[in-house]
């Protein structure tokens, strides 16, 4: 398998980045006295996610590359809460396809770090 040059080029941060996507299309049915609430704090998490990866593939050091990796594990757990609570205030009704994106995004970023860890 060919070496990642650039960030865009990890699958983890692809499947990161339409994650995203989806929770912005998502939360733009969500109710508006919802715009500086849930919805902000939604698209926080998940933006959160693909960025932190980005910035930890900069990283010289497998410290520092697992620190930002371990800030975006945190915060997919945190975007995986908003979209159960979302949810059960029924903003929408895909809470189970979401979470299953966000499952397939968590385990990638679980694999790439155990990759790293064992080329240390």
């Amino acid at each position: 398998m060919k070496r990642a040059s650039t960030f865009e080029d990890l699958i983890v941060w692809q499947k990161a980045h339409q994650l995203t996507l989806d929770v912005y299309a998502l939360t733009d049915s969500f109710p508006k006295s919802e715009q500086f609430g849930l919805t902000s704090q939604m698209r926080r998490a998940a933006y959160s996610i693909p960025s932190n990866i980005a910035e930890g593939f900069a990283k010289r050091g497998i410290k520092d590359k697992l620190r930002f990796y371990n800030i975006s594990q945190g915060s997919l757990q945190e975007l995986k809460y908003f979209m159960i609570l979302s949810a059960d205030l029924n903003y929408h009704q895909s809470k189970d396809s979401m979470i299953d994106k966000a499952n397939q995004v968590g385990k990638l970023l679980s694999a790439y770090i155990s990759k790293i860890n064992s080329n240390s």
